[in-house]
């Protein structure tokens, strides 16, 4: 029996063909097209195989047919999802992406906004994508002691990341000198170094300050002390203000002294700052030399306001009786005078002394020439001076003559001023009007000037003022020794100031010229 032209599928071990089975379309079947084949003589056993055949193959179809609907409605899900995109391997669009550092960076502001913190500064700055991160960084600034109110000062520090930002910039903080005690303030003057490169932006100025001759030692000080300096270039405002001071005659060796003490000099401008100043004391009379001795001496002076203090504090002393050509020797004496509130101080000063001892104003005014540290003297103290001197026996119009003519009477030692008047009284032997006529006799060493000289003048037979004693230099005075005369002209009564000392270079060399306290005259 012979059966041509019918379709089939080949199996690797048997043929099925049936003459009413449709012929299978697939992507790679093999089929066969017109061939012969042999069967088995069996019809019925023949037939049963086929339709078990039919049967199986139409629940594959049926299955293939759903597999790959369920298929497409994945792929249309998807392709909605990503764009349309066609790719096996999809990956998230740019706008999904946006969309969720749009949702974590909302998360993160209402974190921050819960805890009191004001977000709107850090719009455009990274952030960490989780709350959990920025709650890390927010509890290591409050462990420095940065509060919330510090933070919401500068709001950009939450953008610093503690393991590549903050513990770098404190390690290198603590290995200088820096103590953690004055961290918190440090971060609240300066909170911009939690920005810095160690390398690129701290460790060159920590070299340039060591290049100023600050020693190493006081690096950490004037750190603590002017934390901005490490956010200066180096070519800028520092180097320029250092090149203007050493300009007007200050010392190339006191510069490392002069910035440890003030270090704000580095931030100051030459021509708005610096130069104004020094140009302003010129006018009043004090050499241009002289004002590089003081502030040698006294660089904070530089930090006086010209405008606001400088100015307002000398025509505050003009209108006590300050005479004008006295102003460039107050300033000297007492650089403080044009950077306190002066005013206050002046009113209180003249009316203590006007009814102590009936200091007349122009009165006043001579004793701010002579001592201008009299304006920061308390009232107490000066009490106890006074009626020390009524005690001596000195009436009051001759304790008014006596404070007028030398003013530092308020302010000696007690105790030394006693054993000085004995010795005045029991082997001096002298009239209580020449103390009158020198009060500054106080003033001097008992045991280095006063009986020394007292015995050689005793021993030749001399009969002298106690100026013509005392106010003269060891040298002068053993010339004087040679003289078998005195002669008035040589008589000086009072010492003065000298503008010429002022001019004199520093000789006194220091371990450390660093001072906490620039406030001694309070």
């Amino acid at each position: 029996m012979k059966i041509r032209s019918y379709a089939g599928i080949t199996k690797p071990s048997f043929l099925l063909v049936h003459p009413e089975l449709p012929a299978l379309t697939s992507r790679n079947p093999q089929f066969t097209s017109i061939f012969t084949l042999r069967i088995p003589c069996n019809r019925e056993k023949l037939i049963g195989m086929i339709t078990r055949s039919q049967y199986s193959v139409a629940d594959r179809r049926s299955a293939t047919r759903y597999g790959a609907s369920v298929s497409n409605k994945n792929t249309n899900r998807l392709g909605r999802r990503q764009g349309d995109s066609s790719s096996l391997y999809s990956r998230p669009s740019l706008l999904d992406m946006k969309n969720d550092r749009m949702e974590n960076r909302a998360r993160v502001y209402e974190f921050l906004r819960g805890i009191g913190i004001v977000p709107d500064e850090l719009d455009g700055l990274e952030l960490p994508v989780t709350v959990e991160v920025m709650r890390e960084r927010v509890d290591f600034l409050h462990k420095l002691g940065l509060t919330i109110e510090d933070l919401n000062n500068y709001p950009l520090v939450l953008g610093c990341s503690v393991k590549k930002k903050l513990i770098p910039v404190l390690d290198y903080l603590g290995k200088l000198g820096v103590r953690k005690s004055t961290f918190t303030e440090f971060l609240r003057r300066y909170p911009q170094v939690l920005h810095a490169s160690v390398v690129i932006d701290l460790s060159p100025v920590v070299k340039y300050l060591q290049g100023m001759d600050i020693k190493p030692d006081d690096i950490p000080r004037v750190l603590e002390r002017y934390p901005e300096v490490l956010g200066f270039k180096l070519e800028g405002t520092m180097s320029t203000s250092v090149a203007y001071l050493v300009g007007i005659g200050v010392a190339r060796r006191e510069i490392g002294g002069v910035l440890t003490r003030y270090p704000e000099i580095l931030g100051m401008r030459v021509g708005r700052v610096i130069k104004p100043f020094v140009e302003y004391l010129e006018d009043l009379g004090i050499p241009r030399l002289g004002v590089a001795r003081l502030i040698e001496k006294r660089p904070h002076i530089l930090g006086f306001g010209l405008e606001e203090r400088v100015k307002p504090n000398v025509q505050s002393l003009l209108e006590f009786c300050v005479r004008k050509e006295s102003l460039a020797s107050v300033v000297a004496q007492y650089p403080e005078i044009i950077g306190i509130d002066l005013k206050p101080k002046l009113l209180s000063q003249q009316s203590s002394l006007k009814s102590v001892i009936d200091l007349s104003p122009e009165e006043f005014g001579r004793v701010v020439e002579k001592m201008p540290q009299v304006v920061s003297l308390s009232d107490r103290p000066m009490m106890k001076h006074v009626d020390f001197l009524k005690n001596c026996g000195f009436s009051l119009e001759q304790v008014r003559k006596m404070v007028a003519g030398c003013p530092q009477l308020l302010a000696l030692n007690l105790d030394i001023m006693k054993l000085s008047f004995e010795f005045f009284q029991t082997e001096m032997q002298r009239p209580l009007d020449d103390l009158v006529d020198f009060p500054a006799f106080f003033t001097y060493g008992l045991e280095s000037t006063i009986k020394p000289r007292h015995k050689m003048v005793s021993k030749k037979g001399l009969k002298c003022s106690l100026g013509w004693l005392l106010n003269c230099s060891d040298e002068k005075f053993a010339q004087r020794m040679d003289y078998d005369t005195i002669e008035m002209e040589e008589m000086e009564l009072l010492p003065s100031f000298d503008m010429n000392t002022l001019t004199e270079p520093k000789n006194d060399d220091s371990g450390s010229d660093y001072d906490d306290s620039d406030d001694d005259y309070v």
